[in-house]
């Protein structure tokens, strides 16, 4: 089994995830680019792949660092290389035939330019809809763990718990005839 590897293009999610766009536009980038790093912490936690992210350079000048946070591993290009330019240079020192890299970004140039390097791409309208999907699927999950937790709590077996029941609707319609 191949290792997962995701390369996010970081603004490019913040500019197509409505949520995200809406923080821009309303100058609270900041939590932006916060709120995206938490969505994806929690994603990388359920599809237990190795996250990077990339930020581009032109927001914030004259800053180039690697650092791990939530988890994930967040990078931040130097003033003369853009997200694109790091992303593809990663990309193909990434791609191997041991590891599976996917970039996700709406660049249709640099969604090229990866998949030319072996890497498969993925718009951010597609992750969001995975990380959405993902989000309800963790839910379900909880719920029904929290619900077999209380079955098993229960001092009643099934056919008890079946009595019950019978009880319950017998007195519901002793109670409310005209309902039923």
């Amino acid at each position: 089994m191949k290792k997962e590897i995701l390369i996010v293009d970081a603004y490019n999610m913040i500019g197509n995830w409505p949520d995200l766009n809406r923080l821009k536009l309303s100058n609270r980038l900041e939590e932006a680019r916060d709120t995206l790093l938490a969505i994806l912490s929690e994603y990388r936690k359920y599809m237990n792949i190795e996250i990077i992210v990339v930020f581009d350079a032109m927001f914030v000048p004259g800053m180039s660092k690697k650092y791990d946070q939530y988890g994930l591993e967040v990078v931040w290009t130097g003033q003369d290389q853009t997200a694109d330019e790091y992303i593809e240079a990663l990309t193909k020192e990434k791609q191997t035939r041991f590891t599976q890299v996917t970039v996700a970004t709406s660049d249709q140039a640099e969604q090229w330019t990866v998949f030319s390097a072996g890497a498969l791409r993925i718009p951010a309208t597609e992750l969001l809809t995975n990380v959405n999907r993902t989000k309800k699927e963790v839910h379900t999950q909880a719920v029904k763990y929290a619900d077999l937790g209380k079955v098993r709590r229960s001092p009643w077996n099934d056919g008890q718990l079946s009595q019950l029941e019978k009880l319950r609707e017998n007195l519901e319609d002793e109670h409310h005839p005209n309902e039923r």
